[in-house]
This record gives C-alpha cells, structure tokens and sequence, in this order.
C-alpha cells in the first residue's frame, strides 16, 4: 500500500475528482488505483482559500516499487504503515487472581477491554451508576439544584467524558497507532465512521452514552465483569524485602447496602480520573508515592457560535463540511503565566461540573451536531506546583478553596458566579445579561469575579482577552460571558510509575490514565488504558 500525503483539493470537490487528483499526482491511469480509502482529511484556509488536505492510502498492485523509486525524493508519498493493533498475549487457561480496574472512565473502559480481549477476565469496580441512571442523576442538579456525590458528571459509568464535547484528537505522541485501536472501537461500538478520518474527531454525549453501553456489553461477553456503585475505600498492601510493598487486593463499600468486602488480586488498575479526592487521599496515607504536578485555573467563556463561525471560516461559515468552528489560543502574559483557550466546545453548553457538596465547577459540552447558539471554551491559567506548597495533596485543597468561594459567589444554591467580558476587564460587577445568553445550568448569579481567582491569574486573563480579540474579531466584545470556576482541567497530582506502569513503591499497581497524571482527554485516557492494560498482561504472563 501507498500512502499520499497533503493532496489539496478544493471544499467542493466530488469523489470522482479526488480519484482523479491522486492517479494525477502519481501520473498513472485511475484504472490502476485498485482501491483507495482516506486516512485523515484536514482543512487548509491560507491565502484566502479553503482547500480539503488528505492523507490517502491506496492500493496500486504491482506499480507499488516502480513508484517509490519514482517518487524517491517526494516526502509526500511513502510505504502505508501499519496502523492495525497486535496483541502482546493472551491468558494462560488458568488465572489465580484475576486483575481488578478502578473506574470506568475512558481509560478503565480501554484497560478492562483490552484484558478481557486478551482472555484475562477483568473485574472492574465503579463507585457510580450505570452511564443512564447516572445521566438522570446529572440532570438533578442541572435542573433541580440536587447534587448526587456518587453519581454526576464526574463519578459514574464513561467517566467525565460522557459530559463533554466528545472528542477524539490529541497531541500525545502515538509511535504504535494505539490511538487508532481506540477509534477503532469506538466505531464497533456505534460512534460514526467518520472520526477514522477527520482531522478533529467527535462524537458527542448522547451518541457516548449508546457506545459505552456497548462497549461495556462486549467486555462482559468476553468474561469480564462491571459492578456498578462499589466504591474503592482501601488498598490491601503487604511489606516487600525491598523495602517497598505489594499490592494484595482492595476493600470496598457497596453503596446500595453500605457493606464492606475484600476482593483479592495481585494487579490492580487506578483508572479514577481527576476528581476521585477521596481515593488520592486514601492513597497518600498508605504510602503510595505521588507528586504534585501543574495544572490550570480559570473560567468559561461564551461567544455566539456565529461569531466564531465568521472569524474562523470568514465567507466559507455555514458550509456542511465545516460545521461549527474551534479556536485554539493562547497568551504568555508579562507577569509570567500562559493564558489559554481549553476544551473548546463549538455549538455546546456550560455544565455544572461538581462532585462535592458545596462547592461549584463548571466545564463544557456538546452534542454530536454542535448546533447550540453559543460556543464556549475554558479561559483557564497556569498554575504550579509552587502556587500552592504543601506537597502532592495541597493541589485538591487548592482547588476545593477557588470552587467554594465560587459556591458562595454563585448564592449557595448550585448557580454559578458570572460576569460579562466588558465588565470583567473594566473592574466592575455585571448586574444582567447582555446579547450573549449563558447557557450553565441552573443557572447564573451575576457578579464580579475578582476575587474568583488569584490575583496574579486575573490579572493575566486581563491582559489576555483584548490579545485574543485580536486573532478572533470580537472574542473579547463586551456581551461574552464568563462563567466560574473551571478547576478541573487535569490532575493537580501524579501516582508516579515506572517504565513498567506500576507504581514506584507499590509493585502490582498501575495508576492510569487522567487521574493519575498521564492523559489528558478521551482519546489519551484510552490510549493509556491500552499501555497499561499489556503492562500487566505481560507481568501475569512472565
């Protein structure tokens, strides 16, 4: 197989005239193209155009070496690599323990999937409920202000990014094409076949909610099992020689009947992503090393989609090819943090996002077709290690302050402290809504949000907004919204691991994923799933 890089075709274009580009570029008969399929398809808008860029792979039989050579110094055509997955192993018939995995979040979905495809029969422990009750449980505080702790945006079957916009890209470096197994299965599991091939992959909630419940369904044919609200309160560990331990096990609580149990296994899998404080706190004090790591701080800020629409796409907004636009931002202001643009959701709404009684947090989400009025996008700054001493543990407490004050802002009802750009940037309190109408639900209490944030992170987000109006006409008009807090942007902490995925100092546990400090999205989270998932199957068997 070939494969052709940055062949550039008008937004128009039929399929006809792309079979015709490729056997033109090559200077070949499209009767010699036996088939082709399209990688990746992009978007190039310079010079005033917008032009389609594909990445295409196609079968040309025996002109196959006679082209290569031919186009020996074009970096654009080459030998198609080998993007199929290939198992490290499968299970011997007998298991003595089989491995647990805590969560069931992207990553523990990919981490259970794996094991079971490769015969080792998971049991996977999440704390909430099934992907639809839970999603009945979400809309309780969206809609009545009640918060459910084990069951929300955050805790609960498809993990948080069952509440997003849904997508599908990352920018982690992929040497084995895991990312491709991910879409891969997703696909099998009912989402679109077009995120194999566009640049910017989605899916949406209500299309994850179907997949994951395939998906779970798959994993389960396979031997493994899912308990649903069997919350992870305990390791069992055992001192090694070494100095070190050893994972033995973990006790639970069942959240139905309040009983505790013991469930014995030699691998355990930490996929609990960013928001399981409870279990980064029980963690710590058995010992299990970590470390405090960066993160990022700030709020939401809203736009009319068609603003957006008409910056980024200019006379070419509308067109069925391009749907909603995104932005990517970002500024470096002069007191020395970077201001950026963060999970940027086209066509979507601002959630509330909390799984603590008491405390407000916002994030972003969209459906599969983006066609709600407003874009929105997490504003959000830098904050380290340093912002907060105190070791791995003082990040939560860091973030649990900024989302209390914002539960008071907000008038300790579960609404969200908001304010609009003009004012914010002018130092003064919003008293109403503008043109742009905030989309959070319940709803919005409007003040002034100062004192939302460190000084030092407002005060970059002032000298950031007018900078970004520059590249995008209008993001810092008067109207926008701003919503607070966003305070999950990622772990505030890292389970250290080795080469290996095992934890430094605790041998058969293998933190994952988000949570833990190693992915940062869907797409990541399940590509890490995969690493750890062949981690322990080659552990078991050596």
């Amino acid at each position: 197989m070939l494969r052709i890089t940055e062949l550039k075709l008008p937004l128009d274009h039929s399929d006809e005239h792309l079979k015709t580009a490729i056997a033109a570029y090559l200077g070949i008969t499209e009767t010699a193209i036996a088939s082709y399929t399209v990688f990746k398809r992009s978007y190039d808008a310079r010079k005033g155009q917008m032009m389609l860029a594909y990445i295409i792979d196609l079968d040309v039989g025996g002109l196959e070496k006679k082209l290569l050579a031919q186009f020996k110094a074009d970096t654009h055509v080459m030998v198609s690599p080998d993007t199929s997955y290939h198992f490290v192993g499968q299970a011997p018939a007998q298991i003595n323990l089989r491995p647990i995995v805590v969560g069931f979040g992207p990553c523990g979905i990919f981490a259970a999937l794996l094991l079971a495809q490769m015969g080792f029969k998971p049991i996977v422990l999440e704390r909430g409920k099934k992907v639809r009750e839970r999603t009945k449980d979400t809309w309780d505080l969206w809609r009545k202000s009640t918060l459910h702790p084990e069951s929300n945006v955050q805790f609960g079957e498809g993990g948080a990014g069952t509440f997003s916009d849904g997508k599908l890209y990352s920018q982690i470096k992929d040497p084995r094409h895991l990312g491709r197994k991910v879409l891969n299965e997703f696909v099998k599991a009912g989402a679109p076949d077009e995120i194999l091939y566009v640049a910017k992959p989605h899916i949406g909630t209500f299309k994850l909610v179907g997949m994951v419940e395939k998906m779970r369904a798959d994993i389960e044919a396979l031997g493994g099992e899912i308990r649903f609200q069997q919350r992870v309160d305990d390791l069992i560990l055992e001192n090694t020689p070494d100095g070190n331990k050893q994972v033995r096990g973990v006790r639970v609580t069942d959240l139905v009947d309040g009983s505790s149990s013991e469930l014995l296994s030699e691998h355990v899998v930490i996929a609990l992503g960013h928001s399981a404080r409870d279990s980064f706190e029980m963690m710590h004090e058995r010992g299990v090393f970590m470390e405090a790591k960066p993160f990022a701080v700030g709020f939401r800020i809203e736009h009319p989609q068609s603003l957006i629409d008409a910056a980024r796409w200019g006379k070419f907004a509308g067109h069925p090819l391009l749907g909603a636009a995104d932005y990517k931002l970002v500024h470096h202001a002069a007191n020395g943090r970077a201001v950026y643009s963060f999970c940027m959701c086209p066509g979507g709404t601002v959630v509330a996002a909390t799984s603590e009684v008491g405390r407000v947090v916002t994030n972003g989400m969209s459906q599969y077709s983006r066609n709600e009025r407003n874009a929105n996008s997490g504003m959000v700054v830098s904050i380290n290690p340093s912002d907060y001493p105190g070791g791995a543990m003082a990040g939560i407490e860091f973030q649990r302050q900024l989302e209390s004050h914002a539960y008071v802002l907000g008038g300790e009802n579960y609404n969200a402290p908001a304010q609009l750009v003009g004012d914010f940037l002018a130092a003064r309190g919003s008293k109403d809504v503008g043109s742009v109408e905030p989309s959070y639900k319940p709803g919005v209490n409007w003040t002034d949000l100062a004192s939302a944030l460190p000084d030092y992170a407002i005060t970059a987000m002032r000298e950031a907004l007018p900078e970004f109006g520059k590249k995008i006409r209008g993001y810092d008009m008067h109207d926008a919204v701003l919503t607070g807090v966003e305070t999950r942007t990622s772990s505030p902490l890292r389970i250290t691991r080795g080469d290996d995925c095992q934890s430094l100092n605790v041998r058969g546990l293998y933190p994952a994923g988000e949570g833990a400090g190693y992915a940062g999205g869907i797409l990541s989270a399940g590509v890490d799933g995969i690493k750890v998932a062949e981690a322990l199957a080659l552990d078991i068997l050596k």
